[in-house]
């Protein structure tokens, strides 16, 4: 039994359309294997939930992807880490003097990508539909547009983080 089935066992019955939904997302629809993998990886790292991390990405692994993709899943989660909560801020408060303030960020990698700009941006917005960031999701909706990324896509990594953040909930209160 891999260590996702076995996470997946842990889910109480309450969490019966997660642990549907968990297998679900894992079949691509609208975007690559790797969009699909980038996505769950990025959703894992940022949601910070170590058990589901783990099997996450022993079942990743199992199912081809890269380190090159794992990395880059990290680099997202972290750069989104960062970003949500600075540029939800400048969303939130609304105050125009805020928006000619220079930001400040480091954010280097997000142009050293080890796999490609669409890919980034798809685990990017995933990222910031967990932290809710308005800004963020609009700005990487906008990107991954002009990527080539359907709309379906786009809702597809929503989804993706939307059912991951259910499972991480779930494991939770299953204890």
């Amino acid at each position: 039994m891999s260590a996702l089935e076995s996470l997946r066992d842990k889910l109480p019955e309450a969490a019966k359309d997660l642990k549907l939904n968990l297998q679900a997302i894992l079949r691509p629809e609208n975007l690559t294997q790797d969009q699909v993998w980038g996505c769950v990886l990025a959703s894992a790292f940022f949601l910070g939930d170590e058990a589901l991390t783990l099997a996450l990405v022993e079942e990743g692994r199992a199912n081809g992807v890269t380190e090159e993709l794992v990395d880059d899943a990290r680099a997202a989660a972290s750069i989104m880490g960062m970003n949500t909560v600075y540029y939800r801020f400048r969303h939130l408060v609304e105050k125009e003097s805020y928006n000619s303030i220079p930001p400040r960020l480091r954010m280097m990698r997000m142009s050293q990508l080890k796999t490609d700009k669409a890919t980034f941006e798809l685990m990017s917005m995933s990222c910031a539909a967990l932290a809710g960031c308005g800004m963020c999701l609009k700005a990487h909706e906008a990107t991954l547009v002009q990527h080539g990324i359907s709309e379906a896509g786009v809702n597809d990594s929503i989804r993706i983080a939307a059912v991951l953040s259910g499972v991480k909930i779930a494991l939770s209160i299953a204890a």
